[in-house]
């Protein structure tokens, strides 16, 4: 299997270099550090429901409503930013926080959600791809979320431990100068993923623990970090 190419930490001839020279690496890559070599994972089942609504008749996602600002002018609502950080262990948290954060009846969509999370991906634009695909592979997909916004389903995250995993500082050890930009750094995170919506005018909730990786580039490459890409969710490096 192929695969995805990680060009912001490593350049092609130096990643051959690392996975021959160094056994971290290959446990690294074995793991799916540079994200999700299976391609986007189907969505759960909507956790709020006990069983799918026979035959929904779909319904057309309601438009965020416009609001005029101070100085009159109207403006279209936005996701709200990922908040920025020079602290890696703030913006990882930061990350994992807007990327299980979601609601299906404030008439966004999962891309709108994507889109904030790229807006704080790797600058160079190499990365942009993969790290769509990452996010693509946490949020429900198009029909998914039709069904989800029937149930008035939304959805956020408890962090537990946020730490650097022993397989990354291992790679870290032995790369080779140059091999890995300076300022790059794996998160692991653990917590528990929540969801509350409406099951027959009744309100239901459940929760799941979680755990994923989260790889971001700060200082001395950036003044701010960066998201670069996701690990599989519940499938992190340790």
């Amino acid at each position: 299997m192929k695969l995805p190419e990680f060009s912001t930490v490593f350049s092609r001839p130096k990643l051959l270099a690392a996975l021959t020279a160094g056994v971290a690496l290959l446990l690294l890559v074995a793991v799916g550090i540079y994200g999700l070599a299976t391609g986007p994972r189907q969505p759960e089942p909507p956790a709020p429901t006990t069983a799918q609504t026979p035959n929904p008749t779909p319904t057309a996602p309601d438009e965020p409503t416009e609001q005029p600002e101070a100085d009159g002018v109207v403006r279209q609502p936005v996701v709200p930013p990922v908040e920025g950080s020079a602290d890696p262990e703030t913006f990882a948290r930061n990350v994992a926080t807007a990327l299980f954060e979601w609601d299906t009846a404030s008439g966004f969509m999962p891309l709108d959600y994507t889109s904030a999370l790229l807006d704080v991906g790797d600058p160079t634009g190499a990365e942009q791809a993969g790290l769509a695909s990452d996010v693509a592979a946490y949020l429900p997909t198009r029909e998914a979320w039709t069904q989800l916004r029937q149930h008035s389903t939304r959805q956020h995250l408890s962090i537990d431990e946020v730490y650097v995993p022993e397989a990354w500082e291992e790679a870290q050890s032995q790369a080779q100068p140059g091999q890995i930009t300076e300022g790059t750094v794996a998160y692991t995170i653990t917590g528990t993923r929540h969801r509350d919506g409406t099951w027959n005018d009744e309100p239901v909730t459940s929760e799941h623990e979680v755990s994923f990786t989260v790889f971001i580039v700060c200082a001395p490459a950036y003044e701010t970090c960066h998201l670069l890409r996701l690990s599989e969710l519940d499938n992190p490096l340790t």
